[in-house]
């Protein structure tokens, strides 16, 4: 089977999609799939974050790497090398693909919440997502709370719609140490994270806790955008708060494995991997309550309820995690069945499944 592969999101610097294409590549890998069948990557540059050792055919195609690359370029190239299947990672596919599809859909925000979205970007997002899954032999979704939205807006079948869970990295759970205070965040920063809140409540906390520090990782695509350093240093957190766009692999792995709390407050996620990432390495996660929260996390995270009060229960939730080492070690205990339910070697092979049905239907 030769299994062309949308692979942009491996350029530049790879975020939530890039990590999810690269780590099934590299249970691929790991389970000789690369052996058993083609793997044709396409990419507008070389992508970087190929695991080694990976059997792949690496096919540049020239271009920008948006919708004009993907509509015409990439389905040029397809067109040319007659793929018998085609497997797009990132919500959109080449709507004229010359084999089927199996397209990957993380989430529907942008039809469930359209204010959070610049208009023309929303209505870009809605309708090449919604063409692409009801052009797709199959639609996978992270979670079954993520497959009934999708369903719902963009009147798919449900029957092509299959729920395929993300896997965690390393989900082994160090022994318990006494950590730093540190509070962590990591991911793109939207609106509908609460950036605005958490920093409120670090600035609350850290009026009590001298030594608590705040770390927020992520490349900023709210819009309209919000100055986060500028809301940082009106609070006079500048020396206790540090905001990055990205990090590399190492940087990231040691500020999980260093933070206490992690603080996820998303309105809206199709599955949401960074809290489970953080809690595979110790700390613990402070995620609103909402019904993706409630099907990923489980017990594991403390869950708040977004209300006019969100802001003083996130600080009072930090404040007795970083203060009570039993209360911490409470959520740890509930980490471990939780996280065992996250594998990429099972996300890889659901997904393996998923394209060979497809192909040889």
């Amino acid at each position: 089977m030769r299994v062309a592969i949308d692979a942009r999101e491996l350029t530049g610097h790879p975020t939530g999609v890039g990590r999810y294409l690269a780590e099934l590549l590299g249970a691929w890998h790991s389970a000789g799939v690369d052996r058993r069948h083609t793997l044709q990557l396409y990419a507008p540059a070389t992508p970087t974050l190929v695991p080694p050792g990976l059997a792949a055919d690496v096919r540049i195609v020239p271009g920008g790497g948006g919708t004009r690359w993907e509509q015409w370029d990439l389905q040029r190239a397809l067109g040319r090398d007659r793929p018998d299947v085609v497997f797009a990672p990132g919500y959109t596919a080449p709507l004229a693909a010359p084999a089927p599809t199996v397209v990957a859909i993380h989430d529907v925000s942008f039809f469930a919440h359209p204010e959070w979205f610049a208009w023309r970007e929303g209505t870009r997002r809605r309708l090449l997502t919604a063409w692409s899954a009801r052009r797709a032999r199959l639609v996978l979704a992270p979670s079954a709370f993520s497959g009934a939205e999708i369903v719902r807006h963009t009147a798919v079948d449900a029957a092509r719609v299959r729920v395929v869970y993300l896997g965690v990295r390393a989900p082994v759970l160090p022994p318990p140490v006494q950590r730093a205070p540190l509070v962590l965040f990591v991911g793109s920063l939207f609106q509908r994270r609460r950036l605005d809140v958490l920093i409120e409540a670090f600035a609350r906390v850290a009026a009590t806790h001298p030594g608590a520090r705040l770390d927020i990782v992520g490349a900023n695509r709210t819009t309209p955008r919000v100055d986060f350093a500028a809301a940082i240093a009106a609070r006079g957190l500048s020396d206790r708060a540090r905001l990055r766009d990205w990090v590399d692999d190492a940087t990231l792995e040691g500020l999980y494995r260093e933070a206490a709390v992690f603080v996820f407050l998303s309105r809206y996620e199709g599955f949401g991997f960074t809290p489970l990432e953080a809690m595979a390495r110790g700390a613990v996660p402070i995620v609103l309550d909402t019904a993706v929260a409630r099907e990923i996390y489980g017990a594991a995270a403390w869950r708040v309820p977004e209300g006019p009060a969100l802001t003083g229960d996130v600080a009072a939730a930090m404040a007795a995690l970083l203060d009570d080492a039993a209360l911490h070690a409470r959520y740890r205990a509930e980490a471990a069945p939780v996280l065992a339910s996250y594998q990429w070697a099972d996300t890889a092979r659901r997904v393996l499944g998923c394209l060979e049905e497809a192909a040889g239907a």
